[in-house]
């Protein structure tokens, strides 16, 4: 399972929260984003962010489909493909713009706000990623069992949430609180969120697949 990037200047035994994300037919729900927001934001002072991290696109499609990043995260687009992208969001959390380029874009793209953006390519209608800008540094996504795991969790109260491009509603209702104390068992966590249908247009044939996909 993914487990979040970010890297937190805490004690050796800072507490862990397992998560499983279902459907409301109790499927796995593989790449949600769980996040632990704590109540005293005091905690956030000791937190170092990476420098930058990649969102990748390869055969004409993003790589990751969703990427979690903490507020104010530099990330790059690079482009392994060998012909021309034009990566953009009209999101509100970011509007940016990468124009037609090959190989890595000139500087990363800073994502100071936190919310959902969509990405797509202006010029291959089926590409869609999403990047998942977290208020915490405590997150982790769902791998293909909807299991997540948030470690490094500093002493406190939190709000536990859970994001995915398909949520029917907003994260912040999801949440639940929980209490952490270092040494503890790891504790355990079950969302069960309702979804909605995501449009996506269909690709072009892919040399790998020989159709569509």
């Amino acid at each position: 399972m993914a487990i979040s990037l970010i890297l937190a200047c805490v004690s050796a035994s800072a507490a862990t929260l397992n998560a499983e994300v279902v459907n409301s037919k109790d499927k796995p729900v593989k790449d949600a984003v769980v996040y632990a927001v704590p109540e005293d934001s005091s905690v956030l002072k000791s937190v170092k962010t990476p420098k930058q991290i990649d969102v990748d696109q390869v055969d004409k499609e993003f790589i990751p489909y969703v990427t979690a990043v903490y507020q104010g995260t530099d990330v790059n687009f690079p482009n392994s493909d060998k012909i021309r992208h034009h990566v953009y969001s009209f999101s509100d959390a970011k509007r940016f713009e990468i124009p037609l380029y090959t190989g890595a874009p000139e500087k990363p793209v800073n994502f100071d706000k936190a919310g959902e953006v969509a990405l797509g390519c202006n010029i291959h209608d089926w590409m869609k990623a999403y990047v998942f800008v977290c208020e915490s540094p405590f997150f982790a996504t769902t791998d293909a069992s909807g299991k997540a795991s948030l470690q490094n969790l500093p002493d406190g109260d939190y709000q536990v949430r859970v994001w995915h491009p398909t949520l029917r509603g907003k994260s912040e209702d999801t949440g639940q609180k929980v209490s952490v104390a270092s040494g503890s068992a790891p504790q355990s966590l079950h969302f069960s969120i309702r979804e909605k249908k995501l449009w996506r247009p269909w690709r072009a044939p892919s040399s790998t697949s020989g159709g569509y996909r």
